[in-house]
């Protein structure tokens, strides 16, 4: 169980074995079933709610990308930051448990950029990004990129108030990810596969890994692009002129 997010079986309830009070051997147990309803992301969408309307008001698009570990959000991010920078006013929170590592990739692009290290944390959070906000220098019309930590479980039920999520998978890590993570798939609005530049050396097949994905998100839309060689980039680009438009 993560003691962050309070992650744990959808059984939200709690037995007691209590004694019965009486003196006889018997073999039989008593037990009382108390039901947990509280919230536990209340507070959390709160906070989104406050953040999105902020976002809202300033024009702000704010896009929480998504991924297991070692999908190439990073690297997208770079790609994408240097293709679009003199266009689109860009700031970016990136989130990793320890190190400083993505944002100081990210800050030699040139633009604003805040490291949010969760710690034993599995993903950001509400106050986390109403904190990083507060770092940034953001300005009307601006493109946020909100990197979350590395995990397709956690980061799928929390509202961060962003806009939409997208989730990111590579060639590398297997085309049945949606089938194997369908509640990250059915949070998101758009998949983008990565890597594809390598797809004439692994065991990923495009189709079957939309299909998945279709079947639990029939309105999630798709981009296949490689940072590395700029195949797809054109259009991943074109749909966030249009998203900032």
């Amino acid at each position: 169980m993560c003691d962050h997010c309070g992650c744990s079986p959808s059984d939200n309830s709690v037995t007691i074995h209590k004694p019965s009070g009486h003196g006889h051997n018997h073999d039989h147990q008593h037990r009382r079933t108390v039901r947990v309803e509280q919230d536990i992301l209340f507070s959390n969408n709160q906070v989104a709610r406050i953040t999105r309307e902020y976002f809202q008001s300033q024009n702000i698009t704010a896009l929480n990308l998504v991924s297991s570990p070692g999908s190439g959000k990073t690297t997208l991010l770079e790609q994408t930051i240097r293709a679009l920078n003199d266009e689109i006013r860009i700031a970016v929170i990136e989130g990793d448990q320890q190190t400083m590592r993505d944002a100081q990739r990210i800050e030699a692009t040139g633009v604003p950029v805040v490291q949010v290290n969760t710690g034993t944390g599995c993903h950001l959070d509400a106050r986390m990004i109403e904190w990083a906000i507060h770092q940034l220098p953001l300005k009307d019309h601006s493109l946020l990129f909100i990197e979350n930590v590395g995990n397709l479980v956690c980061p799928a039920l929390f509202d961060l108030g962003e806009d939409m999520k997208v989730v990111i998978i590579s060639v590398t890590e297997g085309d049945d990810k949606p089938q194997k993570y369908p509640t990250m798939f059915e949070a998101a609005s758009l998949g983008v596969i990565t890597k594809t530049d390598l797809l004439p050396y692994v065991d990923f097949d495009m189709e079957e890994c939309r299909r998945l994905a279709l079947a639990v998100n029939p309105a999630l839309e798709f981009h296949a692009v490689s940072a590395k060689t700029g195949q797809g980039m054109d259009t991943w680009l074109n749909w966030l002129r249009n998203r900032c438009g």
